[in-house]
């Protein structure tokens, strides 16, 4: 969810006014996800990286984060959303942690849709903590270390019980992944956009997904391996 602060920027406005308005289409872009009958979404919010960022506007995305919590908790609920979370939680604010262990806990018997929010979350400090806790499960003999497969190593990623993405939408016009699920999206299809995240809306989704829908997605196989097999048919006549 990229290019708040430009979008600011363009207007004239301070950078935090730009996280207000990206807060509003994530409200949208959650329902919009529940209507296409999308199971998982899971949101960019907050990087190990974005750490380095002025600490007034550090600052000012944990307040928001924790509005949005207080907030919209009622709605998940009436949504049956679950909620869940991916990254080093346990480094971010006191308030911010009770709020989500809040909404996570009565989201939690859920099953239909799951949103999840990736908060001080970075792809290569997730491999390194997937790797102690892989290594820890070898020394309790939980794991054989000659299992290299990565069934196995996945298991010790945040996304353990949550399947691999499909489709990866990146907003403001820049075309890198910026340590985003740099291993489960190894065969996820990719969308840039131009836009600026506030300006994403119901019909840039829809338009995302549309692309998504046109592609052949192959897995390692050919495209006349995935052509559909006229089936054989007998009868008498």
């Amino acid at each position: 969810m990229d290019g708040n602060g430009r979008w600011a920027k363009q207007r004239g406005l301070p950078r935090v006014e730009g996280h207000r308005r990206g807060v509003e289409a994530v409200r949208s872009t959650i329902e919009t996800a529940r209507d296409f009958g999308i199971e998982y979404l899971t949101l960019y919010a907050f990087s190990v990286e974005n750490w380095r960022r002025p600490e007034e506007e550090v600052g000012a995305l944990m307040n928001l984060l924790e509005y949005f919590l207080k907030r919209e908790t009622s709605t998940l609920i009436s949504n049956k959303v679950r909620l869940r979370t991916i990254g080093r939680t346990q480094d971010l604010p006191a308030k911010v942690r009770r709020e989500l262990e809040r909404t996570v806990g009565a989201t939690a018997h859920f099953t239909e849709h799951t949103l999840v929010l990736a908060l001080n979350y970075g792809s290569r400090t997730e491999v390194l903590d997937a790797v102690q806790s892989y290594a820890a499960a070898v020394q309790t003999g939980e794991v054989d270390l000659h299992d290299t497969s990565w069934t196995t190593f996945a298991r010790h990623l945040y996304t353990a019980d949550l399947p691999d993405p499909d489709l990866v939408i990146r907003t403001s016009g820049e075309t890198r992944v910026s340590n985003f699920l740099l291993l489960q999206a190894a065969y996820a299809e990719f969308v840039f956009l131009p836009i600026f995240w506030p300006d994403f809306s119901r019909a840039e989704f829809a338009a995302a997904v549309t692309e998504f829908n046109r592609r052949e997605r192959r897995f390692g196989r050919t495209g006349e391996q995935l052509a559909p097999t006229v089936p054989a048919i007998s009868g008498t006549g």
